[in-house]
């Protein structure tokens, strides 16, 4: 038995002791302020005695109980069949066993009203059979809704750790959809460098192997500070100046949002998609901004160039803006969203909106 598991049960059984003897101590001040009041007063070492005992023997039988509530669960037909023979059974041994030990610690009542064991059984018996019976089945409508309370508590959290597995399994999926995309556009890029110009093409895979160490490092991690994700931009952006080189122009304005967590490789398809529709399609390139805010408790990202604009109507998008939107809906919902617009230089932009939680927080 380890450490934790010794420690709950002896918090159990403490909360359980000092929830009987309470009961006890109640039930025996009522004794004695009722026999005062009726003018019969009865000694309080007697009517503790009578109290304890019996509310200590009910501690006892109470895991008895339990498990049978537990056996009788399934079907009603099984638990009338079980409970009734049961709790005629306990009441039965329970009082007796009672009235036994308060004879054998208390002795006759002084006033000489019970002078011998069968007499006090005779005299008691019936109504300490009653009581008995009735609270049998107090324990066990008690104790069967402390187990219906915890089967659900159980059931609702093995349901939230189901659904954080498959948010994470999908987003995970997501990512890694990324990755074979990336690579298919930059391994082509670098097998058509490699004859017009091998040493670019060799400081392509240099660059290529530094981005792919960044994100391994990172695989397992859904979000990352901003200043991290920047680390796999610039590497990825390193990756593009060599095969563009002064065609493409980049500007980054992150403030002193760099502790912000953001979704893995969040900005790599955005950039991605700027330059392949919306830059590298002009001939002189052009230039890309991205700019991070904080803006009333939310984290504003925006992916801006200054290329051909906007598709024409009803184009569908890329796995990158379709993954984008995808992730971010599945990590923070309607708090999230993703919005593409006509840029200020006639080109697109690409805003993102999410709730803003510093590292660490």
């Amino acid at each position: 038995m380890n450490e934790s598991t010794r420690t709950h049960k002896l918090k159990t059984f403490g909360l359980a002791f000092g929830f009987w003897t309470m009961l006890a101590l109640s039930y025996a001040a009522s004794s004695v302020l009722g026999g005062i009041s009726e003018g019969h007063p009865v000694p309080w070492f007697r009517a503790l005695s009578w109290n304890l005992i019996d509310f200590y023997l009910w501690m006892a039988l109470t895991p008895v109980v339990s498990w049978l509530g537990r056996v009788g669960a399934h079907g009603w037909r099984r638990f009338w069949m079980l409970h009734i023979p049961s709790s005629i059974l306990l009441a039965v041994l329970q009082s007796a066993v009672m009235l036994l030990l308060f004879f054998w610690w208390c002795g006759p009542n002084p006033k000489g009203n019970v002078l011998k064991l069968t007499d006090l059984l005779r005299n008691e018996g019936v109504y300490k059979f009653h009581l008995a019976l009735l609270t049998y089945w107090m324990m066990l409508v008690v104790l069967r809704g402390f187990a219906s309370w915890r089967l659900l508590r159980d059931e609702r959290y093995r349901s939230a750790q189901l659904e954080t597995q498959l948010a994470q399994s999908q987003l995970q999926a997501l990512r890694m959809q990324l990755q074979p995309h990336f690579l298919f556009n930059t391994l082509n890029a670098i097998s058509a460098l490699t004859v017009a110009d091998p040493q670019q093409a060799k400081l392509m895979i240099a660059r290529l192997s530094d981005f792919l160490r960044l994100t391994l490092e990172e695989r397992h991690a859904q979000q990352v500070p901003l200043s991290r994700e920047m680390q796999f931009l610039e590497s990825y952006l390193g990756i593009q100046k060599v095969r563009f080189q002064d065609r493409l122009v980049t500007h980054v304005d992150v403030g002193d949002t760099g502790r912000a967590m953001v979704p893995s490789l969040i900005l790599q398809p955005l950039v991605e998609n700027a330059l392949r529709h919306g830059l590298l399609a002009k001939s002189d390139g052009g230039a890309l901004h991205i700019m991070a805010r904080r803006i009333e408790g939310e984290l504003h990202l925006c992916v801006e160039d200054d290329g051909l604009g906007l598709p024409s109507a009803g184009a569908v998008e890329g796995v990158g803006l379709s993954n984008t939107r995808a992730r971010l809906q599945a990590m923070f919902g309607d708090k999230a969203s993703m919005d593409l617009s006509s840029g200020v230089n006639g080109g697109t932009r690409v805003a993102l909106r999410f709730p803003f939680v510093e590292a660490g927080a």
